[in-house]
C-alpha cells in the first residue's frame, strides 16, 4: 500500500447501527458476522484506491485522493452488504458519510475539521444509508456510479459543527432509497417568525395557494392593506416548509426605500455574503441554483419593479425554487399567477343565529382577538348584533376588525358600532411590536395612498361619491375635470383595480369600493376642497340618467330592463337626491325623486320613500308648484304605507298650496284624497273626488 493521500482528502466514516444490541443478542453470530462485515469494507476501499486509516469499533476510517473513488467505494461496500448472507437473524446495516476537504496528516492519521466533518455527516444517517456533503456532492455531481444519483436533503445543523452543512443522498436501485429524516441538531429550515396569535378561517385560500406552490414558480398575493396577505402567505409558507429541503424564508421588503436594495435585503434575509465584484443577484442566483426554497417576498409594491426583475432572474436559475410575494399589484412577469386575497366573509344582518356567527372567519376572528384584550368577552345574543354589524361596517378586512376588537378593552360592542363613522379615529392602537402602518387603519391604508401618483389621487378621491359601483360610462362624467383629462379616466380606474384599491365586478361590469377605502378616499376629497364640485357632477350624471330612463317606465315591453339598470344605480340615485337636499337645492331633488318614484317605491318601500320627501318638504326656498306637488307625493305614499288619515291631511294641504297660488292641483292629491275616502267606506265623498282626479289626470 501506497502513502496515505495529503492537500484535499475524501473521508470516508463507517458506523454499524445497532450493534450493541446485536452482540447483546448475539455474540457468537456477531463474531462472525462482523468479521465479514470488516473485510468487505476494506476489500471496498482498497479496490478504489482507498487507504483504510483505522477501524472505530464497528466501523472505519478511510482516506480517498480522489471523491470519486470514495463514493464508489462507499456504494460497492453498501450493495455487498445488501447482497451478504448473515449468520444473523437481522443484516447488519451501516451507515456512510462521506465528506471532502484539506486536513493535516500526522503519525498516520487526519487532523482538522474536515475529519470532524466527515465523521458528523455519517453519524447524521441511519443504517443502509450513504450521505455526501456539498463539497463531495459539487466533485462527483458528473461522474457518479451508473444507476447511481444523488437526493439533495437540505441543510442541516451537525452536531458539534457550527456552520449547517448541505446533505445528500447516494441512492442507487440496488440498495435501500427510503429513510427517517436525518438524526441532526436541527433542520434548516428558514427564517419564518413564530405564529404569536391564531390564523383564523381561509381554509379554501390555504388550500388553493399550497396547490398553486406546486404549478407555478411565483404566486402573488394581491389585495387593499390590512386584507391579511402576509398572514396568508406566512401560513402557507409555515404548513409547507417541510417539503422544501432548504427552508422557508422571510424577505421583509417594506423597510426598503431604496429598489437597489431589494438584492441586498434579499441576500440578508437568507443569510448570503455578498461576493466582491458581482452583482447580488448573480450570487443569489448561484446559491439558490440547487436548492429547494420557498421565498415569501413581503411588501412588494413599492419596489415593485426591483421585485419583479429579481424574481424573474431567481426563478429562471431556480427550478425548485418557489417564491410568494405580497403586493397591491401583480409583478407582472411570465409564470406568475395572482391571487386577489379577498376580506373575511361577514354574515347577513338578518335572521342570524349564533351557530351562524361560528361559522363566519370574520365573526371569528372578532371574537378571538376580543377575548385576548378581554378574556370574559363573548358572542351572545346580548352582543350577536353589534359585531356583526361591526364587522360588516369594516368590509371584513381582518386588520380593522383586529382593532375594533382590541377596543373591547375600554368600551362594549354596541358603542363600538355606533362609533364606526369615526372609525380612522377610532381603530387605532394596534400591537407596538406591529410595523407602523398595521398599529391603525389610517396608516395601513396610506401607504398604498402614498404610493398612487397625483392623478391617481385625484380619481381615487373623486370616485368616492359613488354609492353602490359605477359604470366606467358614469365615472368619465363625473371624475373628468380640474386636473383629469376624461380620455384617461378609464385606464386610471384599470390600474386602481390593478392597485387592489377599486374593485370589479365583472358580470355586471361595474366598479365598486369596499366602504372603509370610500371613508377614506372622501375624508381626502373633502380635505382637498374638491367634494362639493365633485358631488355636484354626480348629482348632475344621475339626473341626466335618470332622465333617460323615465319615458320607457311605463313601456311594458321595457319596463323589467328599465327596473334593472335603474336599480343597479339607485344608490347613486339616492346619494344624488341627498346631495342636493343637503345644498339647498331641493327643487331638483324632487325632480329627480318624481321622476321614478315608481322605483324608488319598489326599491325600497312607500315608508322610506315618504321620509325622503319629507326631507325635501323641509326645505324654505320651494316654490308652491314644487311643495303642492311633493306634498301630494306624499300623500300617495302614506296611503301606500298604511298611514290613511297622515295621507289624507297632505293631500289636504297640496290642495289648499296649490288653491293659494293659483296653480292646478296634483291629480294625485285629489286622487289619494279619494282612495282614502274608498277605505274609510265613505262612498258619498269618494266619488266627486275620484272623479274630479280622472278630470285632472285627463288634463
Amino acid at each position: 500500500m501506497g502513502e496515505l493521500p495529503s492537500g484535499t482528502v475524501t473521508f470516508l466514516f463507517t458506523d454499524l447501527e445497532g450493534s450493541t444490541r446485536l452482540w447483546e443478542a448475539h455474540p457468537e453470530a456477531m463474531r462472525a458476522a462482523l468479521a465479514r462485515h470488516d473485510e468487505i469494507l476494506r476489500d471496498a476501499v482498497e479496490e478504489h484506491g482507498g487507504y483504510v486509516v483505522k477501524t472505530t469499533g464497528d466501523g472505519l476510517h478511510a482516506a480517498f485522493a480522489l471523491a470519486r473513488d470514495a463514493v464508489s467505494a462507499a456504494l460497492d461496500a453498501q450493495r455487498r452488504l445488501v447482497a451478504e448472507d448473515w449468520v444473523l437473524p437481522e443484516p447488519l446495516r451501516v451507515r456512510m458519510g462521506l465528506h471532502t476537504g484539506a486536513a493535516e496528516l500526522r503519525d498516520g492519521d487526519y487532523y482538522g475539521s474536515a475529519v470532524n466533518r466527515a465523521a458528523r455527516v455519517s453519524a447524521a444517517g441511519h443504517g443502509g444509508q450513504i450521505l455526501v456533503s456539498l463539497v463531495t456532492e459539487e466533485l462527483v455531481r458528473d461522474d457518479v456510479p451508473a444507476e447511481a444519483s444523488l437526493v439533495d436533503l437540505g441543510e442541516h445543523m451537525l452536531r458539534d459543527v457550527e456552520r449547517p452543512e448541505r446533505v445528500f443522498q447516494l441512492s442507487h436501485p440496488a440498495i435501500t432509497s427510503q429513510f427517517p429524516r436525518l438524526q441532526t441538531d436541527e433542520r434548516v429550515s428558514g427564517n419564518l417568525p413564530d405564529a404569536r396569535d391564531s390564523f383564523v378561517g381561509r381554509t379554501r385560500e390555504l388550500a388553493e395557494l399550497d396547490a398553486s406552490l406546486t404549478l407555478t414558480p411565483l404566486v402573488t398575493l394581491t389585495g387593499v392593506g390590512g386584507v391579511g396577505k402576509t398572514r396568508l402567505a406566512l401560513e402557507t409558507a409555515r404548513r409547507a416548509q417541510d417539503r422544501f429541503a432548504d427552508g422557508a424564508w422571510l424577505v421583509e421588503l417594506a423597510p426598503v426605500t431604496d429598489a437597489e436594495l431589494v438584492g441586498a435585503a434579499t441576500a440578508v434575509a437568507l443569510g448570503v455574503r455578498e461576493r466582491p465584484g458581482e452583482p447580488v443577484v448573480e450570487t443569489l442566483r448561484a446559491w439558490l441554483a440547487r436548492r429547494q426554497a420557498l421565498l415569501v417576498l413581503d411588501n412588494c409594491e413599492h419596489v415593485l419593479g426591483a421585485v419583479a426583475r429579481l424574481v424573474d432572474a431567481l426563478v429562471a436559475a431556480a427550478p425548485a425554487l418557489r417564491v410568494i410575494a405580497t403586493s397591491r399589484e401583480a409583478l407582472g412577469i411570465p409564470g406568475e399567477q395572482t391571487r386577489p386575497v379577498p376580506s373575511l366573509g361577514v354574515p347577513e344582518t338578518a335572521g342570524v343565529t349564533i351557530d351562524d356567527l361560528r361559522a363566519s372567519d370574520s365573526i371569528v376572528l372578532f371574537a378571538d382577538r376580543a377575548c385576548r384584550a378581554d378574556p370574559t368577552f363573548e358572542v351572545d345574543d346580548s352582543t350577536a348584533g353589534a359585531v356583526v354589524q361591526i364587522c360588516r361596517r369594516l368590509d371584513g378586512i381582518p386588520l380593522a376588525i383586529e382593532l375594533a376588537a382590541a377596543r373591547v378593552r375600554a368600551m362594549d360592542a354596541g358603542e363600538i358600532a355606533r362609533r364606526l363613522d369615526e372609525r380612522f379615529r377610532l381603530l387605532t392602537g394596534g400591537s407596538r411590536t406591529a410595523l407602523e402602518r398595521h398599529q391603525t387603519l389610517r396608516a395601513a391604508l396610506d401607504w398604498s395612498y402614498d404610493l398612487l401618483d397625483p392623478v391617481e389621487r385625484i380619481v381615487f378621491d373623486r370616485l368616492s361619491v359613488f354609492r353602490g359601483g359605477f359604470t366606467l360610462d358614469a365615472a368619465e362624467h363625473v371624475v373628468a375635470g380640474d386636473g383629469v383629462d376624461e380620455h384617461e379616466v378609464v385606464d386610471i380606474v384599470i390600474r386602481l383595480v390593478e392597485k387592489s384599491l377599486v374593485l370589479r365586478e365583472p358580470v355586471m361590469a361595474r366598479y365598486d369600493m369596499l366602504e372603509t377605502m370610500r371613508v377614506y378616499a372622501r375624508d381626502h376629497l373633502v380635505e382637498s376642497g374638491d367634494a362639493a364640485s365633485a358631488r355636484e357632477r354626480h348629482a348632475a350624471t344621475f339626473i341626466a340618467f335618470t332622465e333617460r330612463h323615465q319615458p320607457q317606465l311605463w313601456d311594458g315591453g321595457t319596463w323589467e330592463r328599465e327596473r334593472a339598470e335603474l336599480f343597479a344605480d339607485f344608490d347613486n340615485i339616492r346619494e344624488a337626491f341627498d346631495w342636493m337636499v343637503e345644498s339647498g337645492a331641493a327643487e331638483r331633488a324632487l325632480d329627480l325623486f318624481l321622476g321614478i318614484d315608481v322605483i324608488w317605491a319598489a326599491y325600497t318601500s312607500p315608508r322610506d320613500g315618504l321620509e325622503q320627501m319629507q326631507r325635501a318638504l323641509g326645505a324654505s326656498n320651494l316654490t308652491p308648484k314644487a311643495r303642492a306637488r311633493a306634498l301630494a307625493q306624499a300623500a300617495r305614499l302614506a296611503f301606500l304605507a298604511g298611514d290613511p288619515a297622515v295621507a289624507d291631511a297632505l293631500a289636504v294641504e297640496s290642495t289648499a298650496v296649490a288653491d293659494a297660488a293659483g296653480i292646478d292641483v296634483p291629480a294625485i292629491a285629489m286622487g289619494t284624497r279619494g282612495f282614502v275616502a274608498m277605505y274609510d267606506d265613505d262612498d258619498a265623498r269618494a266619488l266627486p273626488l275620484l272623479q274630479e282626479y280622472l278630470e285632472l289626470a285627463r288634463a
